[in-house]
């Protein structure tokens, strides 16, 4: 019986050798390995295969295109015309925040008379709220529009209009059949012929900016200042996507891989900083850097403190302000991964006293009062990596009104908002797609709440879907891996959800050299092994435990990420271990 050594009941789907690829790889001119990655990706028709190798910002889809955009633009162009004050508010995650920024600096551009609300994490929630659209209306605007949230806010669209405050909604959430009360609604699905059904809060900002400033710009072509601003805003949009972690396929690949490459010339001051401070300045920038390293910072905005600082340093003009902001942003970061280690740690805890990770178990639910409210999202992820459930994290404490805020996501297969949906009787409000939503509860209700979410989860998922898969995209010998294979796999990034970083395997490997612990910890492992074909190193962060295992065992076998280790001038392949199964 083969036994994962980071997670017991890890199964390895790996593709088996699909027959088409040597044709598309002779047809594209790359490797048979590139090529049967694409076919696992779906991709099999060799001008399909060329044009996502090579995206080009032409194939964006036309902004007048997204659904319920013509409205919108002519109320904002009456708005600016007449000195209307517009208000542009937007969720405090990444994709709000860079949203924001995109609506705001085109519209001010254009002359309009226009700020911007972030609405307070723990003090507020997210969403389009009451309170907020009272306090705006009676400071003067005429005109709201939000970026990445409102298209279920009811009760708020409602008020609006009784309060004589146009409100233009732009998200990207899942919908009801029933659409609020609004002079217009932009939101990819409103058309089911619409192309990308999965554009990020941010894409359809981007949209409706470049629609905008079309509109302002009757010519062919966008006139040299606002041309260069929506080309540095695809770096904006691009982070949002990216951080959102929507679908990296068709048009939102073309964005990022675009946004990606204009990032390191990007001219706005905020973004420059962001990257002097991640300590990125002169790299080549990829998804993993914006998902690990600048969206993080600005999210930590939001989550320890008040994200309309971040959108602050991404409207910038100032170098000084904007490396100020940035430096803070990061001390806020680090605050919050000491803050998630804490209650990652106690979350584990729990979890094992309640028996929580019994196979039996199909979902997990916990709350406490001493939970920062910013952080519970991203330990519910962490929980779902290591426990492979469905999992909501609630900080109980009464910090909104009586009402606790809870934080969600999910396995694949396993539609979160369904979920939480079929319990709403015991919830104050909720929101969300598939993966990731967020809940209101009363705390009394908490136990009922999880009781039911259980039942449902039962319902629903198998034994077989709780088990954590790991794809494999083909078992390949180690002597398949030369520099130019490796460089020629970069094609396919960037890499997300859709489009995953490809993960290869081989079997029956061998130390060729004795493991050595490394890092502060000494938590990650640094080895080499060999196959008979070729020896090479690889590195596995936080498989330190597994050094007395592979010293006892003869054979192994190992998933990988290969890529290029550039060091002194001199470069090699190096695989980031994924995985290890042990006879």
């Amino acid at each position: 019986m083969l036994l994962s050594a980071r997670m017991k009941n890890k199964q390895w789907v790996i593709q088996p050798p699909d027959d088409r690829r040597r044709q598309l790889a002779k047809s594209l001119r790359v490797s048979p390995l590139l090529a049967q990655v694409l076919i696992n990706r779906g991709i099999t028709d060799s001008e399909e295969a060329s044009v996502f190798l090579r995206p080009k910002l032409t194939e964006l889809i036309d902004p007048a295109r997204m659904p319920g955009i013509e409205p919108a633009v002519q109320r904002l162009k009456q708005a600016i015309t007449n000195k209307e004050k517009i208000t542009v508010y937007g969720d405090y995650d990444v994709d709000g925040i860079t949203g924001v920024a995109i609506l705001w600096q085109i519209l001010t551009m254009l002359g309009a008379d226009v700020d911007y609300y972030i609405p307070h994490r723990i003090d507020e929630g997210y969403g389009l709220n009451t309170e907020a659209i009272e306090t705006l209306t009676k400071s003067g605007t005429k005109l709201m529009v939000t970026v990445d949230c409102g298209v279920t806010a009811f009760k708020s669209a409602e008020l609006a209009a009784q309060l004589g405050l146009d409100l233009v909604i732009t998200d990207h959430h899942q919908r009801d059949l029933k659409l609020p009360r609004a002079t217009a609604i932009v939101h990819p699905a409103l058309e089911a012929a619409y192309p990308n059904q999965d554009s990020a809060g941010a894409m359809v900002a981007f949209k409706l900016a470049w629609a905008v400033a079309n509109e302002f710009n009757p010519g062919r072509k966008l006139e040299p200042r606002l041309r260069d601003f929506m080309l540095s805003a695809t770096s904006l949009a691009a982070m949002g996507t990216i951080a959102d972690i929507v679908d990296l396929r068709g048009e939102n690949r073309v964005l990022t891989s675009y946004g990606l490459k204009a990032l390191l010339d990007c001219k706005l001051s905020g973004i420059e900083a962001l990257i002097e401070t991640a300590g990125l300045t002169g790299h080549s920038l990829d998804s993993f850097h914006i998902g690990f390293r600048l969206a993080p910072m600005l999210n930590a905005a939001g989550r320890m403190g008040h994200a309309r600082l971040a959108v602050e340093l991404l409207t910038s003009d100032s170098p000084i302000r904007s490396m100020q902001i940035a430096e803070y942003l990061k001390e806020q970061n680090s605050l919050r991964q000491q803050c998630e280690r804490k209650i990652f740690k106690q979350a584990c805890e729990m979890i094992i006293e309640r028996d929580l990770n019994h196979p039996d178990r199909k979902s997990i639910v916990l709350a406490s009062e001493n939970w920062h409210t910013g952080v519970i999202g991203i330990v519910a992820s962490r929980i779902v990596d290591k426990f492979y459930r469905p999992t909501i994290m609630i900080n109980s404490a009464d910090a909104l009104n009586g009402i606790a805020q809870g934080s969600g996501r999910s396995i694949p297969g396993f539609c979160l908002l369904s979920a939480i949906r079929a319990c709403s009787q015991h919830l104050s409000s909720f929101g969300g797609h598939k993966m990731a939503a967020g809940i209101r509860i009363e705390t009394e209700k908490i136990e009922q709440f999880a009781a039911k979410l259980e039942d449902y989860a039962r319902e629903n998922l198998n034994e077989n879907d709780v088990e954590a898969k790991l794809h494999i995209d083909a078992e390949v010998p180690l002597e398949t891996f030369r520099i130019e294979t490796v460089n020629e796999l970069q094609l396919l990034g960037p890499f997300g959800q859709g489009n995953p970083e490809p993960t290869f395997a081989t079997k029956g490997v061998r130390l060729a050299s004795p493991p050595r612990r490394v890092g502060s910890g000494r938590e990650h492992l640094q080895l080499a092994i060999t196959d008979n074909t070729a020896a090479i190193r690889c590195i596995g962060f936080r498989f330190g435990k597994l050094e007395k295992k592979l010293l006892e065992s003869e054979f192994f076998n190992i998933a990988y990420q290969p890529q290029i280790n550039t060091y002194n001038g001199n470069s090699s392949v190096e695989f980031i271990l994924t995985d290890i199964q042990f006879e």
